[in-house]
């Protein structure tokens, strides 16, 4: 397994800008060093060979072809609306007169 060091830590912990207690930098570097030990132990069984992939299966677009179809009237729009003017939604003035 990879060890990393305390002095490591703290400095990965700067650059992050984190605030890291001395306790913490030990726990973190253990689990750091778990880390680096995976990614090593997928290094040594990854071929050259073998195409780098995003997903173990293929995609594809799942979803619905764009097809053009009549929208609403401007009647059938303010229709359900709870008030309308000149052809528009009716809504409560929110700003004041300095906008």
């Amino acid at each position: 397994m990879p060890v990393i060091s305390r002095d490591e830590v703290a400095h990965l912990a700067r650059l992050a800008r984190l605030a890291v207690t001395e306790a913490e930098l030990d726990v973190f570097a253990g689990q750091l060093g778990v880390i680096l030990g995976a990614v090593a132990r997928i290094s040594e069984v990854a071929a050259d060979d073998i195409p780098p992939t995003s997903h173990a299966v293929p995609r594809s677009n799942v979803f619905r072809r764009d097809e053009l179809r009549p929208g609403l009237e401007q009647q059938q729009a303010l229709a359900g609306a709870p008030a309308a003017e000149e052809g528009r939604f009716r809504v409560p003035r929110i700003l004041g007169e300095e906008s």
